[in-house]
């Protein structure tokens, strides 16, 4: 958390994001087809947001009070159903034009509890989202 801290206070972003496809990771980390959704909606995001960022779905995410209020005050702009509070943030972020930051961070196998996300359910509401994005941030 440190340097998702000072990736704020020295003025870096407004939004720090983790990602995790930076350091090399253990091998049973993250499954094969999460990968690629996340390559994939890395460069969707990239595109949509207009800034670069690889990992839309790494939950170690930072802000200040302060623009969290205003991402959630137009909180209703996307619609309101993400399972996860990841896409919210960067297309709030977004449409608030703040900075977003990447931090590398290390990623490793799971050692305890179960995976929250449900790849094909989960994939086609973030899916959504991102259409809804593209509709508000590209084509309006």
């Amino acid at each position: 958390m440190p340097k998702f801290y000072r990736a704020l206070v020295e003025s870096r972003g407004e939004l720090a994001i983790g990602t995790r496809l930076v350091y090399p990771m253990e091998k049973e980390a993250m499954r094969f087809l999460n990968k690629i959704a996340n390559r994939l909606f890395g460069l969707l995001f990239t595109w949509l947001c207009g800034q670069r960022i690889k990992d839309t779905l790494c939950g170690t995410k930072a802000l200040f009070r302060r623009d969290y209020l205003r991402i959630a005050e137009g909180r209703g702009y996307f619609g309101d159903f993400d399972p996860f509070g990841d896409f919210d943030l960067l297309f709030g972020a977004t449409h608030q034009s703040l900075r977003i930051v990447e931090v590398p961070v290390r990623y490793r196998e799971r050692t305890y509890g179960d995976v929250k996300i449900r790849r094909f359910r989960h994939g086609l509401v973030l899916l959504r989202m991102s259409l809804i994005a593209l509709r508000k941030l590209k084509l309006t």
